[in-house]
């Protein structure tokens, strides 16, 4: 197990590595929360464990940065800060587990084992692509063929759901559900108007269509019909 601790308190920080250490797992220390960043994101960790309370970055601002980023890293926030409130602030940030100081070596290391055996989450996908269609969803961009189109914002929300399940028929409900909310009155040509405008942007003007109506059935975004 190859641990990234981001503590400033040099007692604990040194009382974790040699705990740790002589199980035979690897740690790295980072003092702040700046340097836990610049290592955090260099990869090859099998866990973090992080100070809520750090100088530079905060742990909870540390972590957002690094979800964000992508980052699916396995993390344990080990912090005196130890109210409800601040064990769900801390959840929700993104964190794995949360230990409060003064704590067991015993559990923490427990608690370390046991993140490590999680299933490991996918990654974020940022970029979605078909054939010649490319989407950034950090960029906000729609690029097919090297030529950029220019979609409205539910256009866009749209043609992420479609992308995320190319190849495959959608229908109309779930279009209506994911996409809008059921924001509508189900009897709306809300779904056609949009599908329309959003082929006429996609398809016109390139020699095969990626955006198929499946009669009876719904929709389906593929490099063939």
């Amino acid at each position: 197990m190859r641990v990234l601790l981001i503590e400033d308190d040099t007692e604990t920080a040194e009382y974790i590595r040699r705990g740790l250490g002589e199980l035979g797992h690897g740690v790295d220390h980072a003092k702040d929360g700046h340097e836990g960043l610049m290592m955090a994101t260099s990869g090859g960790y099998d866990v973090l464990v992080i100070d809520r309370m750090l100088p530079k970055l905060d742990g909870i601002s540390l972590l957002k940065v690094l979800r964000e980023g992508g980052t699916r890293t396995p993390v344990l926030f080990l912090t005196a800060m130890g109210s409800i409130e601040d064990r769900v602030k801390g959840l929700e940030s993104g964190g794995d587990d949360y230990l409060v100081k003064p704590f067991a070596f015993s559990e923490l290391h427990a608690r370390l084992v046991s993140l490590c055996r999680r299933p490991p989450l996918q990654e974020v996908r940022t970029v979605l692509t078909l054939a010649d269609l490319e989407m950034d969803l950090l960029k906000r961009t729609v690029v097919r063929a090297g030529k950029v189109i220019e979609l409205q914002p539910t256009e866009f929300r749209l043609l992420e759901y479609l992308l995320r399940h190319a190849g495959r028929v959608v229908t109309r409900t779930m279009l209506l559900e994911h996409v809008w909310n059921f924001n509508f009155d189900p009897k709306t040509s809300v779904v056609e108007t949009h599908i329309s405008r959003l082929r006429a942007k996609l398809d016109r003007g390139f020699d095969s269509g990626l955006l198929h109506t499946v009669r009876g059935a719904g929709y389906k975004l593929d490099v063939a019909s």
